[in-house]
């Protein structure tokens, strides 16, 4: 009958509409969803591929290469130093941070071909128990370098400052006040036969997660 066949009609209009509030409401919750995500999954910073875990700060250092592109020093997702900021120069450049809360404390750079032995020793010497210290070589690298230079950087847990020569390139992370050996360091040995850049060697780089300095005096 005609009466049986609207009801029929409607009742499929009915489940017709409700299917699609669902199909809507249901890509509605995707999507926000989705957004969701994308606004709180963290990125990772400084050019790592990993997020780095809670109580660590992300850092990423290159050497300069030759005597044209100067370093780039970058923490916990913010570029310190580089060729492009226009503060880096000639020997070691360097950030000294507060290791709990990543706060820089002094940036600059130690000029090892003309600066002086001392004074570069005493600006060392004054950085305190705990700070974070990150260093890139540039150019010129142990012209000034003295013992007690790199007995600093050694109580800071370098093991490879010592073997740094003439226009070698260097990298470094490490903790001043430590006795534990940085994973963060690498050196490229200035040799004729397999320098890239004629009088200097490749430029090298380290990346990765730094714990924090922990607030109870524990050096990680």
């Amino acid at each position: 009958s005609l009466w049986l066949t609207a009801v029929l009609r409607l009742a499929v209009a009915i489940v017709v509409l409700i299917t699609w509030l669902i199909a809507i409401n249901s890509v509605d919750v995707q999507e926000k969803a989705r957004h969701i995500l994308a606004t709180t999954t963290p990125e990772p910073k400084c050019s790592l591929s990993r997020v780095c875990p809670p109580d660590h700060f992300a850092l990423r250092i290159s050497s300069g290469a030759a005597d044209v592109v100067g370093p780039k020093i970058c923490f916990d997702g913010k570029i310190i130093m580089s060729h492009v900021l226009n503060n880096v120069g000639p020997g070691l450049n360097i950030v000294v941070l507060n290791g709990e809360n990543g706060i820089i404390e002094k940036c600059g750079y130690l000029n090892m071909k003309i600066g002086s032995k001392k004074d570069i020793l005493a600006y060392l010497k004054e950085i305190k128990p705990g700070m974070i210290v990150l260093v890139a070589s540039f150019d010129y690298v142990a012209t000034k370098m003295t013992k007690e230079i790199t007995e600093v950087f050694v109580g800071m847990g370098s093991t490879l400052i010592k073997s740094v020569k003439h226009r070698d390139n260097w990298v470094f992370a490490g903790r001043a006040g430590t006795e534990n050996r940085s994973v963060f360091e690498k050196h490229a040995v200035n040799d004729e036969k397999t320098n890239i850049y004629e009088r200097w060697p490749e430029m090298v780089e380290v990346g990765g997660c730094l714990p924090r300095t922990q607030t109870d005096g524990h050096k990680p």
